[in-house]
Formats: C-alpha cells, sequence, structure tokens
C-alpha cells in the first residue's frame, strides 16, 4: 500500500463530503433534551396580518407561559422562508418545524389531501368540520405520515371560495360557457372549470391583479377576506356567492424533529396550537362574513346561486365520478360519508 489516492478515489470520497454537508445543512442534528431550552420555528408564507399567524404567535405566548420559558415557538412569515414549495421541503428535512399547507399543495406529496376542495362537496362549516375532525381528516393524515408529515390534529380555516367577474354576474352553470377565470394551479380545479366549459388559466396569486386589470382573465375566484386584501374589488364588478370549494390549512409538523421533542412537551405544543385553530376557525368565518357589506360599498355586486344546479352539471358531466376512480374508492366514501352521495 502506498499514501496516494487515485482521482477516482479521490472524487469518490469529495462527493460523499459535499452529499453530507447538504444532508447536514437540508436537516439539522438537534437534539431536544429533558430540561433543556427548545427552540421550534414556524414558517409560513402568509402575511404577518393574516389570522393564522396572528393565532399561532398566540398559541407560541401560551407556550412559553405554560412551559415557563422551555419552549420558543418562533414565528416567521411572509414567505421568510421561502415560498410553499420550498417550505415543505424544508419541513421534510427537519430545517423547519411548523408550516401550515392548502390540502391543494400539499397534494404534490399526499394526493388525497386536495378531496378536501371537491366542488359543492360541502354544504356548510357544521359539515366540514366534521369531515375534518373526524375519518375523512384522519385519513388524510395518516397518508401524510408515510411521507413525514406529521399533520395536527386541527385543520385551520381558509373559507369557502366564491366567484368574481368583471364582466357578468355569474347565476347559473351556463353563466361559465367560456368565462376567462384565474385559478389556482391545480388540476382539481382545473378540471372542475373546464366541466362548467369556462376557460381556467392558473396564475399565482401575486400576478393575479394585474391578469385581471388587463383583460388576461375576466374572473377569478377565493374566499371574500383574499378579495378584500388583494385589492380585486378595483377591478371586479360583481361576486357571485357560490361556495364552491371550502379549503383549509393543514398545520404540519416535521417528521424529522417532532419525534425527538419529549413527550410532555409536544403535549403542550399540540394543545396550545390545535386550541389557536379553533379560534381561528371562528375568526375567519367572521370576517369573511362581515366583507360582502364592505365590499358592496366599495362597488361590488353580490348575488347568490343555487348550489345544488352547479352539482348537478358536474354530475351530469361525469366530474365527480373521475375524482372518486382518482382518490380511490376508500376516501371517496369517507368524502361522502359527511357530503353525501357525490358520484
Amino acid at each position: 500500500m502506498t499514501g496516494t489516492v487515485s482521482r477516482r478515489d479521490f472524487l469518490a470520497t469529495a462527493g460523499l463530503a459535499a452529499a453530507a454537508t447538504v444532508t447536514a445543512t437540508l436537516a439539522p442534528s438537534r437534539v431536544f433534551a429533558q430540561g433543556t431550552p427548545i427552540v421550534l420555528k414556524y414558517a409560513s408564507s402568509l402575511p404577518d396580518s393574516h389570522p393564522l399567524n396572528t393565532r399561532m404567535r398566540d398559541a407560541a405566548a401560551a407556550i412559553m407561559k405554560e412551559t415557563n420559558g422551555r419552549v420558543d415557538l418562533q414565528i416567521y412569515a411572509n414567505a421568510q422562508m421561502g415560498g410553499d414549495t420550498d417550505m415543505l421541503s424544508q419541513v421534510r428535512a427537519g430545517g423547519v418545524d411548523f408550516i401550515p399547507l392548502p390540502g391543494a399543495i400539499l397534494s404534490t406529496l399526499v394526493p388525497v389531501a386536495s378531496i378536501e376542495s371537491v366542488p359543492f362537496a360541502f354544504k356548510n362549516y357544521d359539515a366540514v368540520w366534521a369531515a375534518m375532525d373526524g375519518g375523512l381528516g384522519q385519513h388524510v393524515r395518516a397518508e401524510a405520515a408515510k411521507v413525514g408529515l406529521i399533520a395536527m390534529d386541527r385543520v385551520w380555516n381558509n373559507g369557502f371560495r366564491q366567484i368574481t367577474s368583471s364582466t357578468h354576474p355569474i347565476k347559473t352553470p351556463a353563466d361559465l360557457k367560456g368565462f376567462k377565470i384565474r385559478v389556482l394551479v391545480s388540476p382539481l380545479w382545473t378540471s372542475m372549470f373546464k366541466a362548467f366549459e369556462s376557460a381556467p388559466t392558473g396564475i399565482s396569486i401575486n400576478e393575479t391583479y394585474s391578469a385581471l386589470q388587463t383583460k388576461v382573465v375576466d374572473g377569478q375566484e377565493n374566499p371574500l377576506v383574499v378579495v378584500q386584501s388583494a385589492r380585486f374589488y378595483e377591478v371586479q364588478k360583481y361576486c357571485s356567492m357560490t361556495g364552491h370549494i371550502w379549503n383549509g390549512f393543514w398545520m404540519l409538523a416535521s417528521g424529522k424533529t417532532w419525534p425527538k421533542v419529549p413527550n410532555d412537551v409536544q403535549e403542550i405544543v399540540a394543545r396550545n396550537i390545535n386550541a389557536a385553530a379553533m379560534t381561528q376557525r371562528q375568526e375567519v368565518i367572521r370576517l369573511n362574513e362581515s366583507l360582502e357589506p364592505a365590499l358592496t360599498a366599495k362597488g361590488v355586486t353580490f348575488n347568490k346561486v343555487d348550489q345544488q344546479a352547479f352539482r348537478s352539471t358536474l354530475q351530469q358531466k361525469g366530474f365527480y365520478a373521475e375524482w372518486k376512480r382518482k382518490y380511490g374508492d376508500t376516501a371517496w366514501s369517507l368524502l361522502e360519508k359527511y357530503a353525501g352521495q357525490l358520484s
């Protein structure tokens, strides 16, 4: 044996070292020993003032008080840790401990997660919470655990989505024919509006105002709190209270770090986060309900719709049968337990 190292051996060793460095960066070694200070990181792409982030601050304060300062849950809002897909990678690697994620985005890893947003499934919030806190939510949590994500017991509220338009009110399914609408970049959303013979276009939320203003699209769909905060009322004349989709936020903990947290601390953290979710649910409901008169004062004309007419159109077009095949019989039967028969 000589002391020399071949070029092949050197490159192999260097490659392993580089890989180890990257792994250490993405998934830092963190030990949460009994009795030692614990720092946990929560990251969100939502604005600092969003009810989800304000209630998480309340939870962080309650956790610090209950643990006598031992646990510091740090809040990073306004996409300080990157966008949703960036944060998803970080929470899976263990660099971030908690993130809130809509089911539509979580579905890139956990396909069944978007089932919460099947259109016209939930008639009201009673049905939503029964499903999310019951068997359907448990099913999604079990699937998320398979990819290293631990979903907290309570789903947070985003709200029912409504359709706005600059051209005409949407009163019946026929009013959606040929309608150019901005949608979330999601196969479920696109599939729904294509079933109504609309012209859906996937556009990121930060580009939506410009797309509406320049008539790239004539309308969009979101909870009223987004219509208000994004100032869509400046470029939209009508709002149809379709309530076509409800969606929320799954509070996801890292499978890399959460299991290392001592059991007594896990109980305190989870209990306070879940309690904050219950407060936030009602806050978002009240906020969305208060915005109709506020937006009317800004010149938006509101109308209600017969939801069953829209649901029947989707049934006739085979939309529900198609998505039942995609989600599978088990998940679909759980959805219909709370929503009633769809397919």
